[in-house]
C-alpha cells in the first residue's frame, strides 16, 4: 500500500484523516512534534516524531517512507494566540511549511494537499463564501495560511508541485466508532468547551462577545463534520492521483450557526443545561463566517452527510464521555 505523509497526525483533523486513509487503502505515516498531538491517537500506521522546522528530519522521515503523497495539517490555529502573538504564526506555519514543501519537492513527492482555512478571506458578512471571494485575512493565522497557499503556486510553476487546497471554518464531532477524537489541554474549541460546562469540568462556557451584529448578537459560523473534512481530504488526493490540476476547495454547508444556537442544540442532545457567562469579543473575531461547497460537491462528489448540529454535538459527546489521551 503507498504511504502518504501526514504531518499533524497526531492532532485532532490529521488523527481521523490517518484512519480514513487507512480504510482507503493507504499506510498513513504521521509526522507530528506532539507540541499539541497526543501519540495515542495515531492507531493507524507509523509514528515519526519531529519538526517542520527541522528540515534533517524531514529529509529523514521522506528518504525512509518515499511517500506518494503529502497531507499537512500541521499548524497554529488560534485567532486569539495569533492576535497576540503573530510572530509564533508566520515562523511555525510559514518556515515550517516551506521547509515541508522544499522537503517534498526534493524528495519527488509531487502531490500535496493542504489544509487552509476559511480566516484567509477575512469578514465578508451576510455574503456564502467561495473559492473566489477575496482573500482579506483579519490575523496572522490566516495570513499566514494564505502565504502558503501562495507557496503552493510558486511550487507548482517552477517544479511541478500539484496541490489541493481546502478551506473551511469550524471542525466539529469526532469518529462515531470512538477510536479518536477532539482533545486538547487547554481546550479552546466552542463544542468542546460546551460539553465541559455541561459534563461539569469547568465552571461555564464563557460567550465572547454578545453585541454583534447577528439575531441573538454572538458570533455566527459554519460547521463541518470531522469525518466529512477528512473524506473530502482523501478525495482530493484522489483527484491528484487521477491527474488533475491543482485547485482549491471550499469545504462548509452553506448554513451557520450562532454561538447560542450551538449551545441550544448541545442542551438538546445532551438533555443537560449549559451553564454560561458573558465575556468580551475577542480581537480578530468576524461576526458571520459561511462558506459555500458547490465546487467540491459538483467536482470530487463530496456531500456533508453528517454535517447537522445534532449529529456533530452527539458524536463529540459520546467522545467526551469516554475519550481521552494520556501522552
Amino acid at each position: 500500500m503507498p504511504n502518504v505523509l501526514v504531518t499533524g497526525g497526531a492532532g485532532y483533523i490529521g488523527s481521523h484523516a490517518c484512519k480514513v486513509l487507512a480504510g482507503a487503502g493507504y499506510i498513513p505515516v504521521t509526522y507530528d512534534s506532539l507540541v499539541t498531538g497526543w501519540q495515542d491517537a495515531v492507531k493507524f500506521g507509523p509514528f515519526e516524531q519531529g519538526d517542520l522546522m527541522d528540515r534533517a528530519r524531514l529529509d529523514e522521515v521522506f528518504a525512509a517512507y518515499r511517500p506518494v503523497a503529502v497531507m499537512h495539517f500541521a499548524a497554529l490555529s488560534q485567532v486569539g494566540e495569533a492576535m497576540t502573538a503573530p510572530g509564533r504564526y508566520w515562523s511555525n506555519n510559514v518556515t515550517g511549511s516551506l521547509n515541508l514543501i522544499q522537503a517534498s519537492v526534493d524528495a519527488g513527492c509531487l502531490d500535496f494537499v493542504f489544509s487552509s482555512t476559511c480566516a484567509t478571506y477575512g469578514e465578508h458578512d451576510n455574503v456564502v463564501l467561495d473559492e473566489n471571494t477575496p482573500q482579506l485575512p483579519l490575523n496572522a493565522y490566516g495570513a499566514s495560511k494564505r502565504a502558503i497557499e501562495d507557496m503552493l503556486r510558486d511550487f507548482e510553476a517552477a517544479h511541478g508541485l500539484r496541490h489541493v487546497i481546502f478551506r473551511y471554518f469550524n471542525v466539529a464531532g469526532a469518529d462515531p466508532e470512538g477510536e479518536v477524537g477532539e482533545f486538547h489541554r487547554p481546550e479552546t474549541h466552542l463544542i468542546p468547551l460546551i460539553l465541559d460546562a455541561i459534563d461539569g469540568k469547568r465552571d461555564a462556557l464563557t460567550i465572547h462577545g454578545t453585541d454583534y451584529d447577528t439575531p441573538d448578537g454572538t458570533c455566527i459560523r459554519d460547521y463541518v463534520h470531522v469525518m466529512d473534512l477528512v473524506d473530502a481530504h482523501v478525495l482530493g488526493l484522489k483527484w491528484l492521483e487521477g491527474g488533475k490540476p491543482s485547485r482549491v476547495f471550499n469545504l462548509g454547508t452553506g448554513t451557520g450557526f450562532s454561538v447560542r444556537e450551538v449551545v441550544d442544540h448541545a442542551g438538546g442532545v445532551t438533555n443537560r443545561p449549559v451553564p454560561m457567562r458573558e465575556g468580551p469579543r475577542r480581537a480578530g473575531d468576524a461576526t458571520k463566517l459561511v462558506s459555500g461547497s458547490v465546487r467540491a460537491s459538483h467536482e470530487l462528489g463530496w456531500s456533508p452527510a453528517r454535517s447537522n448540529m445534532a449529529t456533530m454535538i452527539a458524536d463529540a459527546w459520546r467522545w467526551h464521555q469516554n475519550g481521552a489521551y494520556s501522552g
